[in-house]
């Protein structure tokens, strides 16, 4: 279902929680409002659509065919090659804000199985990805 936006910067400024295997709808809501979103938005997080999960669904232009990710209790575990870029964000008000990315990120993830993966992203997937796991850990750009 799609789901309306938070915009509130005090409930998105919270660190999401754990999730589990129990919160699969939350899963389909996010990518529901991330599809609808399509045209002005390549990622999500749960906390975007008011749900304090560590949920994140996004674009993944890694691999021959661009299609959708989700990931469970995302975590960077290692990043290499800093650089200064700008950002926008449909829950914030105003233009770009400029903040820091990495190039590379190691990623350990849990699937909608809640198995764990890592994988390593690069470029603007991986810059996606960044700026999901800071909605997740309550950091807004």
């Amino acid at each position: 279902m799609i789901k309306e936006l938070m915009h509130d910067p005090i409930f998105l400024a919270v660190r999401s929680e754990t999730a589990t295997k129990e919160d699969i709808q939350t899963v389909q809501d996010l990518l529901d409002t991330l599809i609808e979103h399509r045209e002005g938005c390549v990622g999500m997080a749960a906390n975007m659509i008011g749900v304090r999960k560590r949920i994140i669904a996004f674009l993944d232009e890694s691999g021959k065919k661009p299609a959708y990710t989700v990931m469970l209790n995302p975590e960077i575990i290692k990043a290499e090659g800093v650089y200064d870029t700008e950002e926008g964000c449909l829950s914030l008000l105003g233009g770009p804000r400029k903040c820091k990315r990495y190039k590379s990120i190691k990623v350990r993830y849990q699937t909608l199985e809640m198995q764990t993966r890592i994988k390593t992203y690069t470029g603007f997937t991986a810059q996606i990805i960044q700026h999901e796991i800071d909605h997740c850990e309550g950091i807004l750009i």
